[in-house]
Parts: C-alpha cells; structure tokens; sequence
C-alpha cells in the first residue's frame, strides 16, 4: 500500500514540453516579466513568489511540484537565485527562447533604473515621498511571500496527516531562522533530500513497478553531447577568471567581462553573502571604483525590484560607461542563467528516477520551510521600535489587505506593489 501523499512524477509529466496555449507567444511572456520585473521589489524570494503567482496560480503553466524543483535547483547552482529560477520557468513555458526572454525582460526594468541612478546619483538626496512609498513595499512583500509558502506549502504537504513533510519543513524553516546563512541553507536541502530519500524511496519503486507505464514514455531534453559541450563551454569562464591573462588590460571590456562572468559562476548564494568578494576584485585588486562609490552601487541595487547582483550594471558604468554596464550585467547573469537551462534539461531527463523523485519528495517540503522564514525575516525592519504608533498600524494594514487580497479575492501580485505604495504615501506620517 502506497502512500497517497508520495509524489510519483511519470516521464510523460517531466518531459520538459508542456501544452502551451495559443495566447501565451513569446512577446506576451515578454511583456509580462516586463511588467513582473518592474513591480518585485525585496528580493530572490519576493521576485520568485510574484513569478509563482503568475505562473503557478494565474495562469496555471507549472505545477507546484514544478516551480518548487526550479527553487531547489537554483538553492544549489551559483550565480543569482532569482534569474536562475525566472531562466527555468521561461525554459518549461517556452523552451530556450522563453528563458531568455523572460531572463532579459525581469532584469531590463532593474538595469535601467541603475543606469540611470549611476547617471544621476549625486543628484539624488533622501526624499520623503520616495521613502514612504518604499516602506509600504516592506509588508506588501512579507504578505506576497507568506501566501505563495502557504500555497506551495498547502499543496506540497497536502494534509495535516502527513507528519513527515510536515516535520521537513518546520526543521528547515527553524535552521535557517535560527542559524541562517548560505551553507546552512545548502545543508538544509542537502539533508532534506538525504531524508526524502530514506522516507519515499521503497513507497515510490513498489509504485513505479507495479505500474507498466512509468518506463513506456521515452525521455527528452539535451543529448549527451550538447550536454558535455555546454558544461565544457562553461568551464571557460572559469578558466579566462582564474588564469592570468596580461595581455588584457584591467580596464578593458574584456576584463569587465571575463571578471563577473568568471566570478558569477562562484557566486553559491545570496548577493549579500558575496558583497565582500567583489568588493575585493572591483575596489582593492582592480581599483575601478572607491569604496564610497561601491557601497552607493550597493544601495542602489537596493532600489530596483531586481536581485542585489545587479548593481553590476552599476559598477559597470563607473568603469566603461554605458556599454561596460551592459557588458557587467551580461557576464553576471549569463553563465548561471546557461548553467541552470543545462541542469534544467538534466533534470527533466532524471526526474524519472525513484531516487530523484524520493529526493525531491524531501526537499519541497523544506524549500516551503525556507520561503516562509524568509518571509518573517523581511517583516523584521517594519517592526523595529522607536517608530510612532501610526507607522505601525499603517504597516500592519497594508500586510493584513494584502494578503486578505491575494489569498482570498486572487488578486494578481503585481497590482499589490503600487496600490501598496499609495496607501503608503497616503496614511505614513
């Protein structure tokens, strides 16, 4: 007797090629990561849950099981988690164009803001306007974040009953709150999978051979060479970054490039994590900025509703202008967004295997885990003391509406973040 709960995937499911209605073409995937990409302001996590309700909750194009496989993946490959996860929905939705139109059209709004941040930052002071409208968005997000945990959780769990994935997430939500850090979320799904394996492995292998269909559908994706030809084309990045080349000089494009697309594949976690590495290529070893201007590169990618990682548009623009910009922005995002496409096709072509769907029968739960204490910590600078009384209770309104809206009423997320704002403007003092 099987376990109702044991999430058993077929080949046919995991193929890589779902049926994609008419309407969803290439421009209107474009347009829509636009407009997803120009209103997910706080981060991976928000990013990611705006993206989840579109996708998952909107428009129905990926499972829950999906969208969670494309998180645990980008948890464990480097480069920015957000743009790894945007480059493996644009991928399941439409193939190799769809992830680099979705890639492209959620970063653009982010980069051109920076941009023109870089080209305007002295002029730039603290305005009241600005940063009422920016602290609305703090419990907007913790309200976008916390509904798409419970949706995935709901549906990942799938009942109270279900003690052992239940148990994974509370664990996982409880280390990382508690412990935090990138090897610690690493550990996490590591173990979670471990586990997944120990607790679902027999359950899923008595299904999978009292079924005479599981093996009859034949398996898809890359071959065996396009695969080797892509890991191998990645390694140059790593091998142009870490060998010494004196014949490019420090300040040229190719250097720029050659440095955040070999530095982009050794970023294993948050932006945050990293700060210091970079600031010791981009300040100490090459002297393209000084301090003060990278820490204004910092907090501008603050601003933008993009990941941390694209204030390398900003010190781009220090060092080339314009095109050095495009060239930073490019070598930090390509080479984990091609790395992710690859292990995307991987695995679609392994998901078929009990080991992996036992694994990931343990790591969905924990993936939920990690979303919603994610969601507690962004909440974190709305509660800080000191502040009056009617801050928060504006903070707490917005929060409570906005999650009532998303949960109840299905509101689309991306309507959230502006009409958060506004009240915002309105009712902060």
């Amino acid at each position: 007797m099987t376990d109702k709960n044991v999430l058993t995937i077929r080949p046919q499911e995991a193929s890589g090629t779902l049926p994609i209605p008419k309407e969803i073409t290439l421009v209107y995937l474009f347009w829509t990561f636009l407009k997803i990409g120009s209103t997910a302001f706080g981060g991976f996590m928000s990013l990611v849950s705006v993206v989840e309700n579109f996708v998952v909750q909107q428009r129905k194009l990926m499972s829950h099981e999906d969208m969670l496989d494309g998180i645990s993946l980008a948890a464990i490959l480097p480069g920015p988690m957000a743009a790894n996860v945007i480059a493996y929905v644009g991928y399941r939705i439409r193939g190799n164009w769809g992830a680099l139109l979705t890639t492209v059209s959620s970063l653009l709004p982010s980069y051109l803001i920076l941009v023109i941040f870089s080209i305007y930052a002295k002029r730039f002071e603290s305005i009241p306007v600005v940063e009422k409208t920016f602290m609305a968005f703090v419990p907007a997000m913790v309200a976008i974040i916390l509904a798409a945990a419970w949706r995935m959780g709901k549906n990942t769990i799938k009942s109270v009953r279900n003690w052992r994935a239940i148990s994974i997430a509370v664990v996982s939500s409880l280390l990382l709150r508690f412990v935090g850090g990138f090897y610690t979320t690493l550990l996490i799904i590591l173990a979670s999978g471990i586990v997944g394996y120990i607790w679902y492995y027999k359950e899923i292998k008595r299904q999978a051979l009292s079924d005479d269909s599981f093996n009859a559908a034949p398996r898809s994706g890359m071959s065996k060479g396009d695969i080797i030809a892509s890991f191998a084309f990645l390694s140059c990045f790593l091998v142009l970054y870490l060998v010494p080349l004196p014949f490019i000089s420090d300040d040229s494009l190719a250097r720029l490039f050659i440095t955040f697309s070999g530095l982009s594949l050794l970023l294993f976690g948050s932006g945050y994590v990293f700060i210091p590495m970079i600031q010791e290529l981009v300040v100490n070893t090459y002297g393209w900025i000084t301090q003060p201007e990278f820490t204004n590169a910092i907090a501008l990618g603050q601003l933008t509703p993009g990941p941390i990682l694209i204030s390398a548009a900003a010190i781009g623009y220090s060092v080339k202008g314009f095109l050095g910009s495009l060239v930073a922005t490019v070598g930090i995002f390509f080479p984990p967004a091609m790395l992710m496409l690859t292990c995307s096709h991987l695995l679609v072509r392994i998901k078929e295997s009990p080991v992996i769907q036992a694994a990931f029968n343990g790591v969905r739960p924990a993936v939920v885990g990690l979303i919603f204490t994610a969601g507690i910590s962004f909440a974190q600078p709305a509660l800080e003391m000191g502040q009056p009384v009617v801050t928060y209770l504006v903070t707490g309104l917005i929060f409570a509406s906005s999650l009532f809206a998303i949960l109840k009423w299905k509101v689309e997320v991306a309507l959230i973040i502006p009409i958060a704002g506004l009240i915002g403007l309105l009712l902060y003092p």
